[in-house]
Formats: C-alpha cells, structure tokens, sequence
C-alpha cells in the first residue's frame, strides 16, 4: 500500500515538474547595421557580436543572416493617408522614382487610408508601371482616414500576399494624428494595437511626415502628436521616422534615398528562450560589441512555441 501511494506521489510530482516546465518560443527580427562613421564604407555583424534580452530573459541566437537581394524577396506598401488631399501631389514624381528603382527581389503596391482600412490600388508588383497606375490623388477631407492606425492594422491583418519567408515593409505617408483622441498618449490603444499586428505579421514600419494643410487642427501640439505616435511605430517594429520640423519637405526624394540604403543594409535575426503560455509580444534588448556598425533595432518581437509547432 505504502509503495503505491509512494509510486503515485511520484508521478503526481513528476506532472507537476512536466508542466511547469517552459517550452522554447522563437521570432524574428530585422536589424539595419549602417556604418558608425560618415566616412566608412561599409558595416558589418557577427552572432558573436550579439548579445540579446526578450523580457529581460537571456535568449540564445539561432542565426544572424545579411539580407541580400539574392536571398531576401522584399514586399513592400506605400500606405498613403486619404486626408493628405492635393497637398502631396506635387511629391508624385519622386514616388515614381522610387518605384522605377525597386530592385528585381522587390514587389511593391500602393494603398490609401479610407475610413478605418487600407485601401490598395492594386497587388504587389515589380512592374514600375503597374505601380505607378496605383497612385491618384485622394478626395478625402481632414479625418477620412478615421485612424491611421486603424489602417495600419488592416493592412497588418490583411497583407496581400502569403509569401513565406519575404521581408514585409509598410511605408506610411500621414501627419500620424488619430482622430479619435489628438492628445499624446505612450499608451494610445490604437496604436498599441496597430504596433502589435504589425509584428505579428513581421512588418517594419517606416514613416514619412506629410501634414494635412486642410486640418483645421494645425497645432504644434497635434503636430507633435502625430509625430510621436509615428516613433513609437517605427521604433518598436525597427524602421524610421522621416520628418522636416513641423512643415512638409520640399521634396521625398531624400527619404527614400535613405529608405533604399536602410533596405539594402539589414539582417535577419533568429532568437529563442524558454517562455510558458500563448505567442506573445516580448521587449527586445540587444546589446553589440561592433565600434564600426550603427545598429537600429526593433523594441519588440513576436515569440511563438516552437515547440508547439513540430
């Protein structure tokens, strides 16, 4: 009778240390690595070179791989505010050229902000021309986009393509102010939320300031909104936030010569650690021993068990 109960007791506690136990959870990141000095060439990274933190819990790399148009296809959206009107049109010919220099790994589509969604124009292409027909001017008045991170979050559910393995970049034309609530809040719901798709769907973010001029709201304040609600999104998905002061540049064309840089400069990092529950969103902390490279990196990643999953 005692050697029963002592048996049972056994397994009961092994149960207990089996499910206790944390499965391996796994996601990742893009890194832009430019060089550290103006007159440096070129920049490079190493796994050796890393050191990274999800939650505050050491992780182990799983790889680190450059991207190359050799082995990276790249899908990329223009995600331009409906509200932006007239205003933006004369900006048309450098987003063509943008578009006439997409290299042969890239597919890219343009989308409107209509009323909460992403409106696109057409599907991911590497055809200039099939792009260019996409681009129109928008009739929209101040606040037709409802929120632009309501569109963010569209677009993040519904990438038009199921591609596996592609970089996904969303590049957003907006002032960034959210109708529903124009006063700065770190922790704005929409927002947070349209952050959180969006790595959910591996997307970087990058942002263009572009400042409705039929606002009626023209405030410094809303402007700083806008625009700070504009870093956290890029800040946390690993892009960039492009912006003049508080008015529209005179021309893009020195935005996406910097976005096609960043694009040609980035890697691939894979990470795990021991985590229990459900996919999650972690904070992502790295720490890089490499004088020669400025490294941008995501504030988050998307972790999901691994183990699960074989």
């Amino acid at each position: 009778m005692k050697t029963h109960f002592a048996v049972a007791a056994a397994l009961a506690l092994f149960a207990l240390s089996a499910s206790a136990q944390s499965d391996n959870f796994s996601g990742r990141a893009t890194l832009t690595v430019l060089p550290a000095h103006p007159d440096t060439q070129d920049a490079s990274l190493s796994a050796g070179q890393l050191a990274v933190k999800l939650d505050g819990k050491q992780a182990a790399i799983a790889s680190l791989t450059q991207l190359t148009s050799a082995n990276s296809p790249l899908e990329l959206v223009l995600l331009i505010d409906g509200s932006v009107r007239a205003s933006l049109y004369g900006q048309a010919g450098d987003i063509i050229e943008f578009a006439k220099e997409i290299p042969s790994n890239t597919t890219m589509a343009i989308a409107y902000m209509e009323s909460g969604r992403a409106a696109l124009e057409g599907p991911l292409s590497s055809d200039p021309a099939a792009v260019e027909h996409g681009l129109h001017m928008t009739g929209g008045g101040p606040g037709s986009n409802a929120s632009p991170y309501f569109c963010l979050s569209d677009l993040a559910r519904n990438w038009p393509s199921k591609a596996t393995g592609a970089r996904r970049v969303i590049v957003m034309i907006t002032d960034g102010v959210d109708e529903y609530d124009q006063r700065f809040d770190a922790d704005d719901p929409y927002v947070q939320s349209a952050i959180n798709d969006s790595l959910r769907a591996g997307i970087v973010i990058f942002t263009m300031y572009w400042h409705d001029q039929g606002r009626a709201s023209n405030s410094e304040r809303s402007t700083d909104t806008g625009q700070n609600h504009l870093s956290q999104a890029t800040q946390a998905t690993g892009g960039n936030s492009y912006w003049q002061g508080n008015s529209n540049p005179v021309s893009l064309n020195p935005y996406f010569e910097d976005l096609r840089r960043r694009l040609r400069s980035e890697y691939a990092l894979v990470v795990s650690a021991p985590f229990k529950g459900k996919p999650f969103t972690a904070s992502l902390k790295l720490k890089a021993t490499a004088p020669n490279a400025k490294i941008t990196t995501p504030q988050s990643i998307y972790l999901s068990n691994t183990s699960a999953a074989q």
